[in-house]
């Protein structure tokens, strides 16, 4: 009896441990979300600005510290002036303008360099002291590779536009957006799991399927709108709901082959994401009135309307910032928009797959 009793404690220790541990990895999760969040608005800010190509130089040590003296600000603003973005559009730029954008795009780059302290050296402290369950060593080491990886991709696309173009290549960019989003999407999904889930049942068999629909075509709709950003194709055809007189505008497909329109036409572009909108929109609409007519009154029916709620505001913002050809609030705003749709969505969707399994770790020990 004395060694049930003792056996038992042992357990509900080992269990409260466990809860512990997580609870404290989780919470850094989410301080890592809500950097990589800042770290894509202030990347929003950099695009729109036209900022992005101020910094010609890959220096991923010294590059944090910036110019510090007058010598060194001529000295960065010859460098900008050999690219064609400065002969070609910004001739006339003063040493101050340029330090306008420079500051954008510095600030770009602390931010993503602090991002891999923020991610990095948490992860061997808890990896250390044993903190992290071994079902989670692999993916959290794979997000830290990822995150290596990113910083190349940046300058990858940075690099598109030093030479032959006046920007970065919009097919870079989407990449570049959408691998920040999937290093998002992997911690939301991580923390996610981590946190107490709720004991109510699946509206419908289904449910969770078209909860995962959701958050892909979410992470879809961004690297559509990415390419939207780098055509500046959200600068004309500035109506809404007709798209230069129609519903269905002429010429889409104008250029040959006639796929390339879809990446390089910037009418076509423009069409194709405000088609992605209708379509996430309906999916989210039909998701919540079939979890309500199911489920109503349970935790994921709830999370269904808050959903559809989050991609309503979401399309309101694209149609304002449309309306008036994307200012730097609106397409901050919008970018920020997309992001938290696409968390909630995983978030829903993770909701429905439960939280990891407590025992395993123990069950490993025993």
């Amino acid at each position: 009896m004395t060694n049930a009793i003792a056996t038992e404690q042992h357990l509900r220790g080992e269990i409260d441990t466990v809860s512990r541990n997580r609870r404290q990895i989780r919470t850094w999760l989410w301080i890592v979300v809500f950097t990589l969040f800042a770290l894509v608005l202030v990347g929003g800010a950099t695009r729109l600005t036209e900022s992005g190509l101020s910094i010609t130089q890959w220096k991923p040590i010294h590059g944090v510290i910036p110019p510090l003296s007058d010598a060194e600000w001529v000295e960065e603003f010859e460098l900008y002036k050999q690219i064609p973005q400065y002969s070609q559009l910004n001739s006339d730029m003063t040493i101050e303008g340029f330090k306008t954008i420079f500051w954008w795009e510095w600030a770009h780059r602390l931010l993503a360099r602090s991002i891999g302290i923020v991610f990095a050296l948490p992860l061997a402290w808890f990896w250390i002291r044993g903190r992290i369950e071994p079902r989670l060593k692999l993916p959290l080491l794979g997000i830290l590779a990822l995150g290596g990886f990113q910083g190349f991709i940046g300058w990858w696309m940075v690099s598109s536009g030093l030479a032959d173009r006046t920007d970065v290549s919009q097919y870079r960019l989407a990449t570049h957006l959408v691998v920040a989003c999937l290093i998002f999407a992997s911690c939301v999904w991580i923390a996610r799991g981590l946190s107490p889930h709720s004991d109510d049942a699946p509206p419908a068999s289904c449910s969770k399927t078209m909860a995962a629909a959701i958050a892909i075509m979410a992470l879809f709709q961004i690297y559509l709108g990415a390419l939207v950003a780098g055509l500046d194709a959200g600068l004309s055809y500035n109506t809404w709901p007709l798209m230069d007189g129609a519903l269905v505008p002429s010429d889409l497909f104008v250029q040959q082959p006639g796929w390339i329109n879809l990446f390089e036409n910037p009418k076509t572009v423009q069409f194709v994401h405000r088609c992605g909108a209708y379509v996430l929109f309906a999916m989210v609409l039909v998701h919540m009135l079939y979890s309500l007519a199911r489920g109503s009154g349970t935790t994921h029916a709830r999370r269904s309307v808050l959903l559809f709620v989050l991609v309503t505001l979401q399309a309101a913002i694209g149609v304002v910032t449309l309306l008036m050809q994307v200012p730097i609030g609106w397409g901050v705003a919008h970018q920020g928009g997309a992001l938290i749709v696409l968390g909630f969505a995983l978030a829903h969707w993770r909701g429905f797959i439960g939280e990891y399994p407590r025992m395993t770790r123990i069950a490993e020990r025993q």
